[in-house]
């Protein structure tokens, strides 16, 4: 693997860094040999992320880093609009002027900005604009042949943005595999890229009219190449968050039958702004879900801003309620879904 820092500017332990995030919790792409981020200088990356040492050091500078030997940098953060901010344009100059190729996951794509290429040229590194869309003659639209894959599919959706789709998609495959599971994630999003995901689009970048097929091309080639026991699909959004409302496609044209739904019980609008509107209750989103055709197989908590207590609170609450596992996936892992799957597998 080539060895990268992640540059955070910092936002480091705020929800814009979850690209950094789970590169920092893994990655099968890229040796993460350490962060750039000032507020944070000194620490330790999984410390600062969720109190696990990781050996990756946070440097205050893009010169301190890339003693490291790193040779790519992989700008970590998603910013409002997708935009760079003029502070973290200079970073990726003195990145490239350090002979680092960049790896950018924002809608600002680089390669499209004159200065910065004719930097990168100078200094002969590359310019990766991983959400750069497809070519029009690469896309793929939807056919049917899916609805005759008899491989199970299931999602894992959330309530809102930002709550650990695709860790806790990661963290159940973990488990299914402690179990002897064979399965496979489809990645959605530019961290699944980063972090070696073989089979996905970025959901994001690719034309409206071609979402479906694209999802619906990397399941029966995932399925095709793989034989996988279980197909995971890495949730986007929210099926009624109103700044990018999604999820829909995994259930009608991903024949995802069962899902996993993400929620965090203490969140309480969309965002966590006040103006886009309040989550709905979960009683709703499961039924939404089941009329759509599909069922919720497990509830996975996000517990933000929850203490202990009030954690095991809302998970026995859950459990009660819906007569489904709930899951603490960073704190407890994923096993309990295990007997779920194994039935739907009979």
């Amino acid at each position: 693997m080539d060895k990268a820092i992640i540059l955070t500017a910092g936002l480091l332990d705020t929800a814009d860094a979850k690209t950094a995030h789970g590169l920092i919790r893994e990655s099968e792409r890229f040796e993460i040999t350490g962060v750039v981020d000032f507020r944070h200088a000194g620490s330790d990356a999984g410390v600062v992320l969720d109190g696990k040492h990781r050996n990756i050091p946070v440097f205050e500078s893009i010169e301190n880093a890339v003693q490291t030997g790193a040779k790519y940098c992989i700008i970590g953060v998603a910013t409002t609009g997708g935009r760079f901010p003029e502070i973290m344009l200079q970073m990726v100059r003195t990145a490239i002027e350090n002979g680092l190729s960049i790896v950018n996951g924002l809608h600002d794509y680089l390669s499209e900005r004159p200065d910065i290429a004719e930097l990168a040229n100078l200094h002969q590194v590359q310019l990766t604009d991983i959400r750069k869309p497809k070519k029009f003659a690469d896309l793929h639209f939807w056919t049917g042949e899916i609805l005759h894959m008899e491989t199970p599919v299931i999602a894992v959706m959330g309530t809102d943005c930002a709550l650990g789709k695709r860790t806790t998609t990661r963290l159940v495959m973990k488990s299914c595999a402690d179990a002897g599971l064979k399965t496979q994630m489809i990645y959605t999003g530019q961290t699944g890229w980063l972090q070696g995901g073989k089979y996905g689009f970025i959901f994001d970048s690719t034309l409206n009219d071609f979402v479906s097929g694209e999802l619906e091309h990397a399941i029966l080639k995932c399925n095709q190449e793989t034989s996988p026991e279980i197909i995971f699909l890495e949730g986007q959004s929210a099926l009624r968050n109103p700044s990018g409302p999604c999820g829909a496609e995994y259930l009608l044209s991903g024949k995802a039958r069962h899902v996993i739904l993400v929620h965090a019980p203490k969140r309480d609008f969309f965002d966590k702004e006040p103006h886009f509107g309040k989550i709905p209750t979960l009683e709703s989103e499961l039924e939404l879900i089941r009329l759509y055709g599909a069922e919720v197989i497990a509830l996975a908590l996000n517990t933000e801003d929850c203490t202990e207590e009030e954690m095991l609170r809302y998970r026995a609450s859950y459990e009660k309620q819906f007569g489904i596992p709930v899951l603490l996936p960073i704190q407890e892992g994923c096993a309990p879904i295990i007997p779920v799957l194994k039935s739907i597998l009979k």
